[in-house]
């Protein structure tokens, strides 16, 4: 009875062992089946990341620069001046889809104050949805590029320190040359999103801001 416990022990321990060998084994391809596709991914973000600023660039060309409205101004010309809002809006130098925005609010003057009060918190929102829709690409690669950086420094470490163990220096530098790449485009990808994203920010809070207190003074002069 003491040898058949002591085999039934043992049988057990292997099937055990086989049991974390295979889920060992499982996890390890799916790591170095992982290795370039996250390679690719990291990539794919340095090139979304440049996109974005040339995006930036063009963006300040063809819009920001042009933005030369005086808000007080404006707003004594609307409700001062003797011609139609829709001329003081014209010449305002607001960008271009803020006088779109507001030439909206004022092609419906049957409307009552209440329905024009809301279209005007339509259009805002409407305005405010497409910056936020914006600045998200450029938050979600300031959130993917380190993590994976960090998937790209951690995977090629198991095989390093493998070739580690056995002295295989040659594929100890190359898992460690992938990692260290892999965590500096990961960062690379982050800042220049990030900074971006800033000056997206900072920028499309002026416009909102810009956009609603003359919807106020054109709410107003409806009224």
């Amino acid at each position: 009875m003491f040898f058949v416990e002591i085999a039934g022990t043992g049988i057990a321990n292997t099937e055990t062992a086989a049991s974390g060998s295979f889920l060992t084994d499982a996890m390890h391809a799916i790591s170095s089946a992982m290795k370039y596709p996250v390679i690719i991914i990291l990539m794919l973000l340095f090139a979304a990341a440049l996109v974005c600023v040339g995006w930036l660039i063009a963006e300040y060309f063809t819009e920001r620069k042009h933005l030369n409205a005086k808000l007080p101004q404006l707003i004594d010309d609307i409700r001062g001046s003797d011609d139609a809002i829709e001329e003081c809006i014209e010449r305002s130098g607001l960008l271009r889809r803020q006088k779109a925005a507001l030439f909206e609010l004022t092609m419906h003057p049957d409307l009552t104050p209440d329905m024009r009060e809301a279209l005007a918190v339509r259009l805002i929102t409407e305005e405010q949805t497409r910056y936020d829709k914006i600045v998200k690409i450029t938050d979600i690669i300031v959130k993917l590029g380190p993590v994976f950086g960090l998937l790209g420094t951690l995977i090629p470490l198991g095989p390093g320190i493998i070739a580690l163990g056995q002295g295989n220096t040659a594929l100890l530098s190359q898992s460690l040359n992938v990692a260290f790449d892999t965590t500096i485009i990961g960062l690379i990808c982050a800042a220049i999103a990030l900074v971006v994203s800033s000056i997206r920010k900072a920028w499309y809070r002026n416009y909102m801001s810009m956009l609603e207190t003359v919807m106020e003074a054109v709410l107003e002069m409806q009224k």
